[in-house]
């Protein structure tokens, strides 16, 4: 499968002042496939050692010195190291001192290549015993497929190229418009997990990608072990369990479980947080930049829409409904506008989404999504009905004097009264969809 990922890859290898890489992502996010990809690519020989799979190769750490690390791993290895060789240090969370011996890869020997991932890379790099090499090392995120990958793992690669192009002028005819919401509605069924992917790709027909997304959710359930004590476990698995049905709506402990104390479940939130699983969206107020943050406001996304929907188990309403973005009151459209937008943002930096919500007593209000572009604050509503209002929408661009707001829905490209209105299979266009509408005189 062909990822957006490798093109930032591109750019490393070349890279003037190249630091060692870091791959960070969930697990099952495809980041070893990647790696592998990209090495079969762009380089002769590929170095791969997964310290799970092979323990030993930590005892080569004992030392911190890159010259002698590289012998001994050319002793233990048939793999010739030089400069077009890749080293790929997989599941490097488990050998805390190949963490930190990256510092000195990028000091003493800056021709070598030097990648390393794991699933569970955040508990490892915030742990305060580690001596992390910051401004040593280079992060890169990776997410599950986009919905444009998904084109191309389907072979729609002119369809790709057609939505990179759409404008105003150019706007998608009916019968381009109805196959794009027919592929995205195949979309939010399987989500962009790569192994749930391929197995549709084997046989859409045959559902055995939902058996697929089953053992997906039970691995991250196995992986509750990995990071928390037995007595914790039970705290993630209750909110694990419970944030699908969570997205899309202000996020409160009580609606999780109100049997459980709520400190326990923050804590098994913020842990599943650093896993990757889950994405807090916390509100802001819409009075300028830099954004006030209120981090007791908040709503939350999950991993994947295609998981999302599993958990819920809404697949087969989805299938067969004509209106499917309404379903689960509009969380599924929600929740695959915002996997599209951290796609959308830098991959080199953690990224964040918020929302905005007024509570007051007569003048309620909430938009689903607060983003910036050049410096100026651009609302984005998520209409999942084929009707309805944007009564919020209007409401935050009179109130913070914003001169464009964005309504994300079912509905074909078009621009009025401030408002642009993108297909929620274009959500990958708005940077360029903006440009075209300020050059609107």
């Amino acid at each position: 499968m062909k990822r957006a990922l490798e093109n930032k890859l591109l750019e490393w290898r070349s890279a003037p002042g190249r630091m060692p890489l870091l791959l960070r992502g969930a697990r099952q996010t495809g980041k070893t496939y990647l790696v592998r990809e990209f090495a079969k690519q762009n380089f002769p020989n590929l170095l791969e050692i997964n310290f799970e799979l092979n323990p030993e190769f930590k005892k080569v750490f004992e030392t911190l010195e890159p010259d002698q690390i590289l012998k001994q791993l050319s002793l233990l290895s048939p793999v010739r190291i030089t400069g077009e060789t890749l080293l790929f240090f997989d599941e490097i969370q488990t050998c805390p001192r190949a963490l930190m011996a990256l510092r000195y890869f990028y000091e003493k020997r800056p021709d070598l290549h030097v990648i390393g991932a794991g699933s569970l890379l955040d508990f490892c790099l915030s742990d305060k015993e580690l001596r992390v090499p910051v401004g040593r090392i280079q992060y890169l995120y990776l997410q599950p497929l986009s919905f444009q990958e998904f084109l191309l793992a389907l072979g729609e690669l002119p369809l790709k190229k057609y939505l990179e192009e759409i404008s105003l002028e150019e706007k998608p005819s009916e019968p381009v418009h109805q196959k794009l919401c027919k592929i995205l509605k195949d979309y939010l069924i399987t989500g962009g997990m790569p192994a749930v992917v391929n197995q549709y790709l084997q046989d859409p027909t045959s559902r055995n990608y939902q058996n697929q997304q089953t053992l997906l959710l039970q691995t991250y359930r196995d992986d509750f072990g990995k990071y928390s004590s037995q007595a914790r476990r039970f705290y993630l698995e209750t909110v694990f369990a419970s944030a699908p049905r969570m997205v899309g709506q202000r996020y409160k402990y009580s609606h999780v479980d109100p049997d459980c104390q709520s400190r326990d479940l923050k804590e098994a939130l913020a842990l599943l947080e650093r896993a990757g699983v889950l994405y807090r969206v916390p509100a802001v107020s819409g009075h300028g930049l830099p954004f006030h943050i209120n981090d007791k406001k908040f709503k939350i996304l999950f991993l994947d829409v295609g998981l999302m929907q599993r958990g819920c188990g809404l697949d087969a309403e989805i299938v067969t409904a004509d209106d499917f973005l309404a379903i689960n009151r509009g969380a599924l459209a929600e929740q695959f506008v915002g996997q599209e937008l951290l796609v959308s943002l830098n991959p080199y930096e953690d990224r964040q989404l918020f929302f905005w919500a007024r509570d007051s007593k007569n003048s309620q209000a909430e938009v689903d999504y607060v983003v910036t572009d050049r410096g100026k604050i651009i609302p984005i509503e998520v209409k999942s009905g084929k009707t309805g209002t944007l009564r919020s929408l209007h409401l935050f661009m009179k109130e913070y004097h914003a001169s464009l707001g964005l309504r994300l829905s079912g509905q074909p490209l078009s621009y009025h009264d401030q408002i642009l209105s993108i297909p929620l299979y274009a959500v990958s266009e708005i940077p360029r969809l903006l440009e075209t509408v300020r050059a609107i005189p």
